[in-house]
């Protein structure tokens, strides 16, 4: 896995250094005191999908499509506000039955940002400290949340140190944790508004993903065309990280769309 990381996670080293550095501590805690809960937080395309699918792949056979991982999206699982506490009550027994079957199961909860408030505080039982929930003991699961609320202040603060000189492996999580806490547990519009969640402090990692260079969309590109069996041509390469937009305006430093339309727009250089 760090493997996999260092060589296909392209500038996220913040990324890599605490993923890593948590599960590997929760993995080898053979008596944990609570699930490994993670909350990712980024712009579009800057991997956090992609390292929640590289997890479970290698913790579970079969990665995504093993039995004992659960994925959850707001806009297929809960669509429709008025039906909220009959959500509520299908996830907690979802996740409950699932953690009877196998305490070491992976769920995972995609775009928080537009999830229904309330809905996900059913499952604070599960993520707390506490030995057994209706006769369940949980405390081996992994709890991964999704979401690209933050991602606008992450973009910002990292633009403001790249003006002042400072290069993306200095940044740290101090100089990102703050303003993404406001932008995330205090946004009405978020699914961790008022949640007990965090007033309970149960995330132990808040992960952010810095905005993609012009290098390091190259960088995707290459991988992509090497998946997808093709050539690596130069012209190619810069041809298609060329074609995506880049902010802010006058520098043009950071992908708009992080590595997210790579694959889908090779097919028009080749």
């Amino acid at each position: 896995l760090e493997c996999d990381m260092a060589t296909n996670l392209v500038g996220q080293p913040l990324v890599r250094q605490q993923v890593m550095k948590g599960v590997r501590e929760f993995l080898e805690n053979r008596n944990p005191e609570k699930p490994l809960v993670m909350s990712f937080h980024g712009s579009t395309g800057t991997g956090k999908t992609y390292v929640s699918s590289m997890l479970v792949r290698y913790l579970f056979q079969g990665g995504l499509q093993s039995p004992y991982v659960h994925q959850f999206s707001p806009i297929v699982h809960f669509p429709h506000a008025e039906q909220i506490e009959q959500y509520k009550e299908n996830l907690k027994r979802w996740i409950q039955g699932n953690l009877t079957n196998c305490g070491r199961s992976a769920f995972l909860f995609d775009e928080m940002d537009k999830m229904h408030p309330g809905l996900i505080d059913v499952i604070i039982p599960f993520l707390g400290p506490s030995w057994v929930v209706y006769g369940t003991n949980y405390r081996k699961a992994i709890f991964i949340f999704v979401s690209n609320a933050g991602g606008e202040q992450i973009n910002k603060m990292t633009l403001d140190l790249w003006r002042t000189h400072k290069d993306r492996e200095e940044i740290s999580l101090q100089d990102l944790e703050p303003a993404i806490s406001k932008a995330v547990f205090e946004n009405p519009q978020s699914g961790f508004w008022k949640s007990g969640i965090i007033n309970e402090h149960l995330i132990d990692l808040v992960v952010p993903f810095l905005p993609l260079k012009h290098h390091h969309v190259k960088q995707c590109v290459i991988s992509e065309l090497l998946q997808q069996g093709l050539e690596v041509r130069p012209a190619v390469v810069q041809e298609v990280a060329d074609s995506i937009p880049y902010f802010p305006e006058e520098e043009k430093i950071f992908s708009s769309t992080g590595c997210k339309t790579v694959a889908s727009r090779i097919s028009f250089f080749f």
